[in-house]
């Protein structure tokens, strides 16, 4: 079910600052999906969803093949029990050191833990357009 992302429920936001592993979303060349494990963060305020991850990743090659000029369209997701969210939207690959350093700032506030530095780290953004899930 879709949700309001103008009016998202305080349990469902909450939901999203719980340590959760995620998965992200991406699609092949061949057109397959590629589902991998990953931790993300989400900002309702700028509509915006976060995953760091290695600049020679296949999630990071299946955005930029698909990116053009509006984002590649991918999702993330979690669940727990009965409890689920999945957050779409159209997803660009950025390199600039401040918007990593933010995204890996978010990561240890979610994750408890601030990831060991990686020179060749990159940040998946999201600009999320639909929300769904139960909580």
């Amino acid at each position: 079910m879709a949700l309001d992302l103008d009016a998202l429920d305080p349990a469902y936001l909450a939901f999203w600052h719980e340590r959760h592993v995620c998965t992200l979303t991406t699609v092949r060349p061949d057109g397959s999906p590629h589902v991998v494990p990953v931790g993300v963060t989400y900002d309702p305020e700028t509509g915006i969803a976060r995953v760091i991850t290695n600049k020679s990743s296949r999630k990071v090659a299946n955005v930029q093949a698909a990116a053009g000029t509006g984002g590649a369209r991918v999702a993330v997701s979690q669940h727990e029990g009965k409890r689920w969210a999945t957050l779409e939207g159209r997803a660009v690959v950025r390199t600039e050191t401040d918007a990593i350093a933010d995204a890996v700032s978010r990561y240890a506030v979610r994750y408890g833990r601030v990831p060991s530095p990686n020179p060749d780290r990159v940040l998946i953004e999201i600009t999320v357009t639909r929300a769904l899930g139960r909580g």
